[in-house]
C-alpha cells in the first residue's frame, strides 16, 4: 500500500509522482483561502491527487510548461484533474474526469537535463465548470467542493479507528515499508486528512482512487477506503502465506541437505555406512537363499552394480528394490505335502459337502505323488455355476494338504504385463502378479486360485489367455520367464486351480491346457445338508447367536430353498438363512419373547410373500403345452413350450427369443410331423389352412440349442391333435428328420430343475442314462425316467399317440 511513499525513485512525465505527506494541519486548505474562479489546467497521468497532499511532478508536455510557469508567475495556484486514459498525449475535455484538486505550487525547479520539476500541494476539490482556453495552456473555470457536515461523530471516528488499525496491518505485512510508518499515521489528527493520504497511498487504479476523491460524505468516504484496504490486506495474507511456505519448503530442503551431509561426515568418521551395511545384509542373507545358479549369478552382477551406483540417484532405489526381490522369492522353498490321505478326505468333506470329482481327483495327485516322490503338479478348471463352492474348494485344498494358498482373480484383467510383469526400464515397473503371489505365499508349491478364468479380457493393451498359456502349460512353466525378474522361474510344482461359470469364452488352446471337471448345481437334499452343517453354523456365528437361541428344522431349510430360492448353488440361500438370524438377533437384543424353533408357516413373516411356488409349473391341462428341460450358467430351468393354432395358410411362427439352433429344431419337429401326419391321424388340410404359433415364454431371455427338439415335437402334435400332454411331464433330447433321439448335456442340472418344480416323469436319451446314474440316487427319488430311441417313444409317453 505504501511503498509510494517510501520508494525511492523518480518519476516523470505529468502524473508520475512520489506523494509526500504534509503533517501540519494549517498545511491543508484554510476555510478563509480565495481562490481565482479561473485557474490554469494540468493533467495528470496514472494519478489522483488528494487535498493535504504534496507531491513532486516531473513536467514534459509543452503546455503543461506553459500553464505551470503562468499559475507560478501570477497567484501559484492550479487545477489540477487526472486523465481517463494515460496514454493520451492532448487530451480534451472529455478525456478528463470531472472534479479535480487546486494545488498550490510550493516551488518550481529547474533541472540540470533542462526539465521543469513543481512541487504541488493539494489544497481543496473542485468541479469542473468549463474550459476557457485550450491553447497555448489549458485554462478552465472551477467550483469549490466542500464536504457534508457529520451527523454521528461517534461512529466516524470507530470508522477512523477501524481504518488505523488496518493500515498497521498492511504495514505489518508490507516488506519494503518501514515500521516508522505506524507512527507517522498516529500523529495525523485531521481525519479527512488521514482518508486523503491513505486513499492517495492506496495500491489501487486511478478509477477506484477518483471515485474516493469525488466523495462528499466522509463516511462514506471511509467505509469504500476501508473495503479497498481489507481487499489489500487478504492479498498481502495470500502472498505471505505462499512466501512462507515457499520460504519453509527450501529451509526444509537445505536442512535435510547439511544434515545428511553431517550425518554422511559422522559415519565415515565412525567408519560406518549404511548403504554398505545394507548391501551386507542383502549379502548374508544371500548366503542362506537356496535358489538356482542362474539366479545366484545374476545377484552377485547386480549387487556389484548396486556398490558402484550413487546412493542419491533414482537407479539406486529401483536396483535395490530388484534385489530385495530376488531374495523374497522363494525360489527353492517348498512345503511338505500331507500324504495322510484319510485325513485329507476328512477336512476334505467336513469343509464341503459333496463335490465328488473333485476330491477324488486331488486324492488321486496325493497317491501318485506319495508313490513316486515327485510329480507335476495337476492344473484343474473347475466348472459349474455360481454359488457352488468352486473358490472356498481351492482354500480347503490347501488346508487339507497343508500347502500355502494363493488366489488371483482373473475378472476383467486386460493387459498382458498383469501376467508377465513389466521390463525394469519403465517407471513404476514391477513383477507379474503371478511373481508378486509367489512371494507373497512364500513356497513354490502353493495351491494357486485362477479366480474367473473365463472372464479374462482381451483388447489393444494385450491379450491375457495367451500369456496364461505359458503359465499353465506343464511342458513349458517349469521354465516361466517374467519380464521383470529377466529370469526364469519354476511354476512345475505349483498346484493351479482355475474356476469358471463357462466353458465357451475360454481360449481353445487355453481349454486343451486344463484338465475339465464339471461342478454340477446342488440338489435340494444336498443343500439341506450343505445349510445344516455349514451355512446355519457360520451366520449364527455371525450374527452372535447361540445354538440355544435359534433351531431351523429340515422342513423349514426345505421350504426357504424352495419358496425363497431358484438357484444352482447356496449364495441366496445363505443370504436368507442371514435374514432370519437378523431377525432373532433383533429379538434377543430387545429382550422380546419369541419361538426357539423358526417353523415353515412363521418364514412369510420373516422373509416376506413366497417367491417361487411349485404350482405355477405343474398346471399344464390344455392342449399344446409341454414342459421342457434347460440348462444355464446358473444351473438347470424348466421351459414352457406353448403352441396355437389360428386359420391361415400353414405359416410357422417362432417367438420367444430363440437362437438359430432352436428355431432349426421347431422346424425339424414340424416337418417330421407332416411326413407322419396319417400315422398321428392329422389331416393334411390342417398344415394349409392354419397357422402354427409356438412360443416359449420370457422372451426376454434369450435360449438356444437343441435340447428343447423332443418338447417341440410334442407341443406341435398335441396342439395339431387337440391331445392334452401327460401332466407332471418333463422331457429334454435332440430330434433327427429320421425320428431318433440324441444325448443332450447338463443332465443333472436340467433333472435338480424338474425336480425342484415338482416334476414325476422325465423323457430323455437312452444315452443319457450313464449321466443319472451319477446322481445320488436319494436325491431323485420319486422321479422316473423313460429313456427312449426314438420319437414315436416320445409321443406314447406324453400323448399316449402310437405310431
Amino acid at each position: 500500500m505504501f511503498e509510494e511513499f517510501f520508494a525511492q525513485q523518480r518519476f516523470e512525465d505529468d502524473g508520475d509522482f512520489l506523494p509526500l505527506l504534509s503533517v501540519d494541519e494549517e498545511e491543508e486548505a484554510n476555510p478563509d483561502e480565495i481562490y481565482p474562479e479561473t485557474l490554469p489546467l494540468l493533467a495528470l497521468k496514472n494519478t489522483v491527487l488528494f487535498p493535504g497532499i504534496v507531491i513532486p511532478i516531473t513536467v514534459g508536455r509543452d503546455k503543461s510548461i506553459k500553464a505551470i510557469n503562468r499559475a507560478y508567475e501570477d497567484h501559484r495556484y492550479v487545477a489540477v484533474l487526472s486523465q481517463r486514459d494515460s496514454e493520451m498525449e492532448a487530451p480534451q475535455q472529455k478525456d478528463l474526469f470531472q472534479v479535480g484538486t487546486v494545488a498550490r505550487i510550493l516551488k518550481l525547479l529547474r533541472m540540470p537535463d533542462g526539465t521543469t520539476t513543481a512541487i504541488l500541494q493539494g489544497r481543496k476539490r473542485f468541479a469542473l465548470e468549463a474550459m476557457t482556453q485550450d491553447d497555448p495552456y489549458m485554462e478552465a473555470k472551477i467550483q469549490i467542493l466542500e464536504y457534508e457536515e457529520l451527523e454521528d461523530n461517534l461512529e466516524f471516528e470507530a470508522l477512523i479507528a477501524s481504518i488505523l488499525e488496518r493500515a498497521q496491518q498492511i504495514i505489518e505485512l508490507s516488506p519494503n515499508i518501514p515500521s516508522e510508518a505506524n507512527m507517522m499515521l498516529k500523529n495525523i489528527q485531521n481525519s479527512s486528512f488521514l482518508l486523503n493520504f491513505i486513499a492517495s497511498n492506496l495500491g489501487a487504479k486511478v478509477p477506484v482512487k477518483q471515485d474516493l476523491l469525488e466523495m462528499d460524505n466522509l463516511p462514506e468516504k471511509g467505509k469504500a477506503l476501508l473495503q479497498q484496504m481489507n481487499s489489500e490486506l487478504q492479498l498481502l495474507e495470500l502472498k505471505d502465506q505462499i512466501e512462507n511456505k515457499v520460504r519453509v519448503d527450501i529451509e526444509k530442503q537445505q536442512r535435510d541437505y547439511f544434515l545428511n551431509q553431517q550425518l554422511k561426515t559422522i559415519q565415515e568418521e565412525l567408519g560406518q555406512n549404511p548403504q554398505e551395511e545394507e548391501i551386507n545384509n542383502m549379502l548374508a542373507r544371500a548366503k542362506k537363499k537356496k535358489w538356482p545358479e542362474a539366479v545366484a549369478k545374476t545377484f552377485d552382477k547386480e549387487i556389484n552394480r548396486l556398490r558402484r551406483m550413487n546412493p542419491q540417484v533414482a537407479e539406486f532405489s529401483i536396483q535395490l528394490t530388484y534385489l530385495e526381490l530376488l531374495l523374497d522369492l522363494p525360489w527353492q522353498d517348498f512345503t511338505k505335502d500331507n500324504f495322510d490321505l484319510n485325513k485329507v478326505k476328512s477336512v476334505l468333506d467336513k469343509d464341503h459337502f459333496g463335490l465328488e470329482k473333485v476330491k477324488q481327483r486331488i486324492l488321486e495327485h496325493l497317491a501318485v505323488l506319495k508313490l513316486k516322490g515327485d510329480m507335476k503338479a495337476p492344473i484343474l478348471c473347475l466348472v459349474g455355476p455360481p454359488g457352488v463352492g468352486k473358490t472356498s474348494l481351492g482354500r480347503s485344498i490347501a488346508r487339507a494338504i497343508k500347502r500355502k494358498f494363493v488366489r488371483m482373480s482373473l475378472g476383467g484383467l486386460h493387459d498382458e504385463s498383469e501376467i508377465r510383469g513389466h521390463r525394469k526400464t519403465y517407471i513404476g515397473a514391477l513383477p507379474g502378479r503371478i511373481v508378486q503371489s509367489l512371494k507373497r505365499a512364500g513356497s513354490s508349491n502353493p495351491v494357486f486360485i485362477l479366480d474367473e478364468i473365463d472372464k479374462v479380457g482381451k483388447d489393444f493393451r494385450g491379450d491375457p489367455s495367451s500369456a496364461l498359456l505359458e503359465v499353465l502349460d506343464p511342458e513349458q512353466n517349469a521354465t516361466f520367464y517374467d519380464n521383470y525378474l529377466e529370469l526364469e522361474y519354476d511354476l512345475s510344482k505349483v498346484m493351479f486351480i482355475a474356476t469358471a461359470n463357462s466353458l465357451s469364452s475360454i481360449q481353445p488352446a487355453l481349454l486343451d491346457r486344463m484338465e475339465i471337471i464339471q461342478i454340477s448345481g446342488y440338489s435340494t437334499e444336498e443343500k439341506i445338508e450343505i445349510a445344516k452343517r455349514h451355512l446355519i453354523p457360520q451366520q449364527r456365528k455371525e450374527h452372535g447367536l447361540k445354538g440355544s437361541d435359534i433351531r431351523l428344522g429340515k422342513k423349514t431349510i426345505q421350504r426357504i430353498i424352495e419358496a425363497y430360492t431358484r438357484e444352482s448353488g447356496v449364495r441366496s440361500l445363505n443370504r436368507q438363512i442371514g435374514a432370519v438370524m437378523r431377525h432373532i438377533a433383533k429379538k434377543v437384543a430387545m429382550e422380546e419373547s419369541y419361538e426357539v424353533s423358526v417353523k415353515p408357516k412363521s418364514l412369510r413373516d420373516i422373509l416376506g410373500p413366497e417367491r417361487h411356488t411349485k404350482d405355477e409349473y405343474t398346471k399344464v391341462q390344455v392342449p399344446g403345452v409341454s414342459i421342457g428341460l434347460a440348462w444355464t450358467q446358473t444351473g438347470g430351468e424348466i421351459l414352457f413350450l406353448e403352441a396355437s393354432l389360428s386359420r391361415g395358410k400353414g405359416k410357422l411362427t417362432l417367438t420367444g427369443n430363440l437362437g438359430d439352433v432352436m428355431k432349426e429344431s421347431a422346424s425339424t419337429a414340424l416337418s417330421y410331423i407332416k411326413a407322419n401326419s396319417e400315422a398321428l391321424g392329422i389331416e393334411p388340410e390342417r398344415f394349409e389352412k392354419f397357422d402354427i404359433h409356438l412360443h416359449i415364454p420370457e422372451g426376454a431371455i434369450p435360449k438356444d440349442g437343441p435340447s428343447a427338439g423332443i418338447a417341440m415335437l410334442t407341443t406341435l402334435t398335441s396342439v395339431l391333435t387337440e391331445t392334452p400332454v401327460k401332466p407332471y411331464v418333463a422331457m429334454t433330447g435332440e430330434i433327427t428328420l429320421r425320428g431318433k433321439v440324441l444325448p443332450v448335456g447338463g443332465i443333472k442340472e436340467k433333472i435338480l430343475a424338474a425336480k425342484r418344480a415338482g416334476m414325476k416323469e422325465i423323457i430323455l436319451c437312452h444315452e443319457n442314462e450313464r449321466n443319472v446314474e451319477e446322481i445320488n440316487p436319494d436325491y431323485i427319488k420319486g422321479l422316473t425316467f423313460h429313456y427312449v430311441d426314438r420319437t414315436k417313444e416320445v409321443l406314447d409317453l406324453a400323448l399316449g399317440i402310437q405310431l
